[in-house]
């Protein structure tokens, strides 16, 4: 395991964290050591009040090769009798590290400036959202490697381009290009001049409003595809009962309010 300080960099400007994978003689491939400060720094700003949008990226040519293959030696090299209990161990880890990603209780954005493969691929997925910059591109590359997708995207993929679709980009482990991407709905936006500069000013415009609101919406957005309506609208009765509670709410009211009476 390498000494994985500098893996990961965080900067925070007016409100916005860019999380950068920073590997690039690796291509930013993720390894175990990596992956741990990844949970720690998300767990960091999802924590910090201060941060109200995170854009994750890559440094370097690519956003994210997937798995490090180095890794994957390793576990090749391992005694038959560890191989299951510490796949089960890594699968824990890098579930942890996906979950934590699409749970962050602000608007996440995937700015997408190179290949992102197998798990970089998952790993974007994983995000609200994703933008691409000219050199972006995505492969569900598992297969070549004997694998499935094991970070989120027999669960993601699915819901952003529709299961046939989903079944032939795992199938088929191919790559897809930035314009092939936004097709699908694969990517939401692609960048109009400099990629990390046009995902900033993007998340700036998600923190507009009450936070709270839309983090309680998150909450129940990403659940929304799984629940029976009824439980959806319950969840929602609850998240507004507390938005009525809300400082945001109550001075937005009184500012409406106070405008009509101006007239």
């Amino acid at each position: 395991m390498h000494d994985a300080r500098g893996a990961i960099l965080l900067s925070v400007s007016d409100g916005i964290a860019t999380i950068t994978l920073n590997r690039p003689e690796k291509r930013n491939a993720i390894d175990d050591a990596t992956r741990i400060i990844l949970i720690d720094t998300l767990e960091q700003v999802n924590a910090d009040d201060e941060v109200r949008a995170v854009v994750l990226t890559g440094a370097g040519s690519a956003f994210c090769a997937g798995g490090d293959i180095a890794g994957m030696k390793a576990r090749l090299e391992a005694p038959v009798g560890r191989v299951g209990i510490n796949g089960w161990k890594r699968q824990k880890s890098t579930h942890r590290a996906i979950h934590t990603m699409n749970t962050i209780d602000k608007p996440t954005i995937a700015a997408v400036n190179g290949p992102a493969s197998g798990l970089g691929c998952d790993l974007a997925l994983a995000c609200d959202f994703v933008m691409v910059g000219p050199g972006a591109s995505f492969a569900m590359a598992y297969r070549k490697r004997g694998l499935i997708p094991d970070g989120g995207g027999l669960y993601f993929l699915p819901r952003r381009v529709g299961l046939p679709r989903a079944k032939e980009l795992i199938y088929s482990a191919r790559t897809v290009d930035a314009e092939e991407a936004l097709a699908i709905g694969l990517a939401d936006r692609a960048a109009e001049g400099d990629l990390l500069a046009a995902a900033r000013s993007w998340a700036s415009e998600l923190t507009e409003g009450s936070m709270i609101a839309m983090s309680l919406a998150k909450s129940i957005l990403n659940r929304a595809l799984d629940l029976p309506a009824e439980q959806i609208f319950a969840l929602g009765s609850e998240a507004q009962s507390i938005c009525y509670a809300t400082d945001e709410h109550r001075d937005a009211v009184r500012a409406f309010l106070e405008r009509g009476s101006r007239k």
